[in-house]
């Protein structure tokens, strides 16, 4: 995924490293930049300051909720999803309409939701 010239840029926040390296596989091998965290300290700060173009983000990093990455991407106006082994529980009600995939992932889906995020609609997998 190429704009301008340059590689679009994912931040998959995930703390279960066989998925974050299942995931990273998958969006390298789709032409993605990726940056990982699998702990909020490490998100806040990629989320503060890195170029991100779109985030993945898992709910429960080892039972610390990721909503604080949430707002900072939120604030700085990048699209992002939730992801979740639990469905849209876990979601407060601010969140509820945002985007979320299901563990475990399927590659089409994880596909098909960046491209929406991103308004890629020629990039979208049928």
């Amino acid at each position: 995924m190429n704009v301008a010239g340059r590689q679009r840029c994912v931040l998959i926040v995930e703390d279960e490293m066989f998925l974050a390296m299942m995931l990273q596989d998958l969006l390298e091998d789709a032409g993605y930049l990726v940056l990982k965290a699998a702990r909020l300290p490490a998100a806040l700060a990629l989320a503060e300051t890195a170029q991100i173009d779109v985030a993945m983000l898992d709910i429960n990093l080892a039972g610390t909720e990721v909503f604080p990455a949430a707002e900072v991407l939120r604030r700085r106006g990048i699209p992002f999803l939730f992801t979740s082994g639990y469905g849209c529980n876990g979601l407060p009600p601010d969140y509820r309409q945002s985007p979320m995939l299901q563990k475990p992932y399927d590659q089409t889906l994880v596909r098909q939701a960046l491209s929406m995020l991103l308004g890629d609609a020629a990039d979208t997998v049928p």
